[in-house]
């Protein structure tokens, strides 16, 4: 870790981003699947209550700022590969699914433990609330340039 920390700016942003991202791509790389599968399949995993194609895709366009098509062309890559089954007009992770997301996940844990290591609980904090602003922001934006 620095001892000068920069100003947090987009470009800081990208930065962490892409570099943890990258980490997660290698994992993601050495399961077969893709990180837009990944988040698709884990927002399936998640969900509160089956999801309908539509509300599924929705849900992930909305966190990856995806083009539906994209999203769409995801899901149907998972129902390929059996990693999300359907149950009437719902779909849900199939117990592959499941399994690739368990494993994914305990791959991953360590690394991330060791990334986020040492960092105090207030920077933490106040990362995550800048972090919840920015989002926010960007967000209204991205509704302003689409709308």
């Amino acid at each position: 870790m620095t001892t000068t920390a920069p100003a947090a700016d987009a470009r800081t942003l990208a930065l962490a981003h892409y570099a943890a991202r990258g980490v997660l791509e290698r994992i993601l790389d050495r399961h077969g699947i893709t990180f837009q599968q990944q988040v698709a399949l884990r927002t399936a995993a998640t969900a509160d209550a089956p999801q309908t194609p539509d509300a599924l895709a929705g849900r992930i366009e909305g966190y990856l700022k995806a083009d539906p098509a994209d999203v769409r062309a995801t899901l149907d890559e998972l129902l390929a590969r059996q990693l999300l089954g359907t149950d009437g007009a719902h779909l849900h992770p199939t117990d592959a699914g499941r399994e690739l997301l368990a494993a994914v996940g305990a791959e991953v844990a360590p690394v991330s433990a060791r990334i986020w290591s040492g960092i105090p609980a207030e920077d933490l904090a106040a990362a995550g609330r800048v972090l919840a602003h920015v989002n926010e922001r960007a967000d209204a934006e991205l509704a302003a340039l689409t709308g």
